[in-house]
């Protein structure tokens, strides 16, 4: 079976074994700390063959960010953040799903963070369809974007003495998503 004999249409789940969810924030403006959700869920309900307007949905856990430095997960978790006590979830489903050209999408959403839900637009590069070595139909889609921590409360903020943030407000994210079409 050839890749473009394969239909988009139908319902896919997240694969998280083989997806992640990162971002990316300037700190003290010379250098750049990353971060990811280790647990997090997502499903697709794709209408068309080629996933053009198919409707997006996914879900991150606030208490599984890992920065890769306890304490600085711990101040991310606290109310000068995400205050993952009271908003465990950060929510997006998606309002349109639209193919630009190619293997391009523009993928246009609302975000949701501390309550705070916000239109945002990302870009989506489609990888394909195949059929693994185990019979599993999976596609692939790489997406990034950029969103202000400020427009969702993310309020903690100190300046350097030259005048710069310690943490930029804008956020780059890149989300690596594998799904599986359920059968």
């Amino acid at each position: 079976m050839t890749i473009a004999a394969i239909s988009a249409k139908g319902a896919w789940s997240l694969d998280a074994a083989h997806s992640d969810i990162s971002f990316k924030v300037k700190h003290l403006v010379v250098a750049t700390v990353t971060g990811k959700f280790n647990t997090f869920d997502g499903k697709i309900e794709s209408i068309n063959d080629d996933f053009s307007d198919a409707k997006i949905s996914f879900t991150a856990d606030v208490n599984s960010i890992n920065t890769g430095a306890e304490q600085r997960d711990g101040h991310l978790k606290s109310d000068d953040f995400f205050n993952a006590e009271k908003f465990p979830k950060i929510n997006f489903k998606s309002t349109s799903f639209i193919k630009i050209s190619g293997n391009d999408f523009k993928l246009t959403g609302d975000l949701t963070i501390r309550d705070i839900t916000k239109s945002i637009e990302l870009n989506a590069e489609y990888g394909g369809i195949i059929v693994d070595p185990y019979g599993n139909t999976k596609a692939g889609f790489e997406i990034i974007g950029k969103i202000s921590r400020k427009d969702f409360n993310l309020k903690w903020n100190l300046m350097t003495e030259a005048g710069g943030a310690v943490v930029s407000d804008e956020i780059k994210l890149h989300i690596n998503s594998e799904l599986l079409k359920s059968v």
